[in-house]
């Protein structure tokens, strides 16, 4: 490697990059104004998580004995500090392009958004009024502490109002009862924030500033774990208000004197602290409704219901003819939901075992999985337990699974579940016939509408029979798969994807084409970059799509010149993997759940599986080549992640995913 200053991009620092991806779209005019505000709310919500799980993550590294340190992080406060500059740039950019550019163009079309700097005699009136009515006797503060001993305590994700009296930190939670957003007048809101502050200033003579405090909840060092890991996690989720601070986001305009006093009352310093807005917690204006008659929205883009399997009376019969794709959130899921619901009725099924990673507290599959116990199926289900964020609902379906009559095996120390498949068993005489779904999202019908994914339905016994051998060993009933066609972590997923970017490079040292096209959301693991980066110089073209972290330094002189990164953000979230070989001119195809990084390879299960359906195949490259073809939501990743658009010209409406939307759409009778 001739650049060594360039092997590799920091993960943490990589993220954030994505995050300002996720800005430019709020930012890109060529979207709809209700669609920028939505990713105004994402970028916010995305900030929160990273406070909550990686800054925490890192500030924990820190405390850690150095030789196990360096393993990690070898200098945690350095990044930490690297860290707080990257987000103080994000948010300075992402505060003015709020406050100085989109509010004003959303009330150019009457959209108001308030600030305290719009407020007249009028507004400050309907304030005071606002407060006496319904908030004055349920609004507590709480005042600084009351002896050395003592503390302030903030919750976790919450906004406070903090203020000065005779020496004495004031400090107010945000009643979260009450909408963030007050309707003022149609189309006119104020932050609640405002609406308090000016009470309050009449009360105390006093300002108010905002905080909010993101804590560690300790959830996601998975080798702190041992014993029942599920009643640990039940733990953890009453505790996640009460961990240490990971970060305390401030008004940047707070004065010194608030600023010592509030450091004292929270037994805090200058490396929890980072400095923002005056209003927190910004993720609320997903909660904010305007009434629009659409013009300012994106077009509806109705999902496709697959005319193919309309037309049989069961799925499991046209799964049985050929392979079935489906794809999210083009096509709808409730296929999915159909398939399951058919096989819990059908008299020939006898079981159904399915791996449920972030389900949704109405799950209709886990309804259906009901369902087939009640109708006497054998139904076993792996519940993942560390779904970040989601493990209240796994659980709440593990219990009703559970005492339905359901097998339900929850995750164990040391290995996380992350797969997304199913197996189905038929019986009729006595000939078997097995059913599979592989796919590259979660049993979700609510992140189906947003994330866009993959999933093969198959009867093909080359990929059922590995299915089952995946589930006998997550029943624990054999040790290893060893399955023939999937690729399966964290047993062979490493080894063959190394062999076909060795075989690759074996053709490009004997002047043969060679390629890779990697979609994925998350490139982090250094062998796997390693290999990318000897396959870039033997010659091997490679193409990848990134969406998230991306740790590879692509264009290096005699590292990475062959290889061309893009990141596409737009109006879904792009979440499918798909592992392309050039492979001498006959192509090999793979789609599944992990991503290209050392948990996804070595720590989790994960299920990869070729395509072998020859018209799927067609599709599913198409697809590939439009999103590789992108010149409208998609950005060159360069050495420094700039985030440079391929083009600032033309409709959204012509972005790679409107147009797989219509490529689907035409060959909606072919799959």
């Amino acid at each position: 490697m001739s650049d060594q200053k360039y092997k590799y991009y920091n993960r943490d620092l990589s993220w954030l990059r994505f995050n300002h991806r996720v800005l430019q779209e709020m930012e890109d005019v060529r979207n709809p104004l209700m669609e920028r505000l939505k990713f105004a709310a994402i970028f916010s919500s995305n900030l929160d998580e990273f406070f909550e799980v990686r800054v925490a993550e890192i500030r924990r590294i820190k405390f850690l004995d150095k030789s196990l340190r360096k393993k990690l992080i070898s200098k945690p406060n350095k990044l930490l500090r690297a860290i707080k500059n990257q987000i103080h740039q994000l948010e300075n950019q992402f505060e003015n392009s709020l406050f100085n550019n989109l509010l004003p163009q959303l009330r150019a079309q009457g959209f108001n958004l308030l600030t305290v700097d719009d407020f007249d005699e009028e507004v400050n009136s309907f304030c005071i009024n606002y407060y006496k009515e319904k908030i004055k006797n349920n609004i507590k503060s709480q005042s600084d502490y009351e002896s050395n001993e003592s503390r302030l305590f903030i919750k976790s994700g919450e906004v406070y109002l903090v203020g000065k009296d005779k020496g004495t930190i004031i400090i107010y939670e945000l009643p979260t009862d009450l909408p963030r957003f007050i309707e003022y007048k149609r189309n006119t809101f104020l932050f609640l924030d405002d609406l308090i502050k000016i009470n309050l200033v009449d009360k105390h003579k006093a300002e108010f500033y905002s905080i909010k405090a993101s804590r560690d909840a300790e959830l996601y060092i998975q080798d702190e774990y041992s014993g029942n890991l599920k009643e640990k996690i039940e733990t953890a989720l009453s505790n996640r208000n009460s961990g240490q601070f990971s970060t305390a986001m401030i008004d940047k305009d707070m004065p010194d004197a608030y600023k010592s006093l509030l450091y004292t009352a929270l037994d805090i310093s200058d490396i929890d602290i980072v400095f923002g807005s005056r209003y927190q917690k910004l993720k609320d204006i997903f909660k904010l409704s305007f009434s629009d008659d659409g013009n300012h929205q994106m077009k509806t883009l109705i999902p496709i219901r697959r005319k193919s399997l309309a037309c049989y009376n069961c799925i499991l019969h046209a799964m049985r003819e050929k392979d079935r794709l489906l794809s999210f959130p083009y096509e709808s899921f409730e296929d999915i939901i159909r398939f399951v619901n058919e096989a819990a009725v059908h008299p020939e099924v006898t079981e159904i075992k399915a791996t449920l990673y972030r389900v949704s507290k109405t799950s209709a599959v886990a309804k259906g999985l009901m369902d087939a116990i009640k109708n006497g199926k054998h139904v076993c289900v792996f519940i993942e337990t560390k779904a970040r964020f989601d493990e209240s609902n796994n659980i709440y379906w593990g219990e009703k699974l559970s005492k339905a009559g359901a097998n339900v095996i929850y995750s164990y120390p040391g290995i996380k579940v992350h797969s997304k498949i199913m197996y189905i068993k038929a019986k009729k005489m006595d000939e078997i016939t097995e059913y599979a779904y592989i796919g590259t999202g979660n049993f979700n019908e609510n992140t189906s509408k947003v994330y866009t994914d993959f999933g093969l339905m198959t009867a093909n016994k080359k990929i059922t029979t590995d299915i089952r051998r995946v589930f006998q060993m997550l029943e624990r009933k054999i040790l290893v798969p060893k399955e023939k066609k999937l690729l399966v972590s964290p047993f062979t997923t490493r080894k063959k994807i190394k062999e076909g970017i060795l075989s690759e490079i074996e053709l490009a040292n004997n002047k043969k084409p060679a390629y890779i096209i990697f979609k994925m959301n998350s490139l982090q693991d250094r062998k796997m970059i390693d290999l990318l980066y000897k396959a870039s110089t033997a010659g091997v073209k490679v193409e990848l799509i990134i969406r998230g972290i991306c740790c590879l330094i692509p264009g290096v002189k005699g590292m990475s010149e062959n290889i061309q990164i893009i990141s596409i953000v737009d109006r879904f979230l792009e979440h499918s993997r798909v592992y392309i070989f050039g492979n001498g001119g006959k192509e090999k195809m793979y789609i599944g759940s992990a991503d290209l990084m050392t948990r996804n390879l070595d720590n989790r299960i994960e299920v990869l599986t070729p395509i072998l359906d020859s018209d799927i195949y067609k599709v599913l490259r198409e697809v590939i080549n439009l999103q590789l073809d992108d010149s409208i939501k998609s950005r060159r990743l360069d050495k420094n992640q700039m985030n440079n658009y391929i083009s600032k010209k033309g409709e959204y409406l012509n972005s790679s995913q409107h147009k797989i939307y219509s490529f689907l759409k035409t060959v909606n009778n072919e799959l």
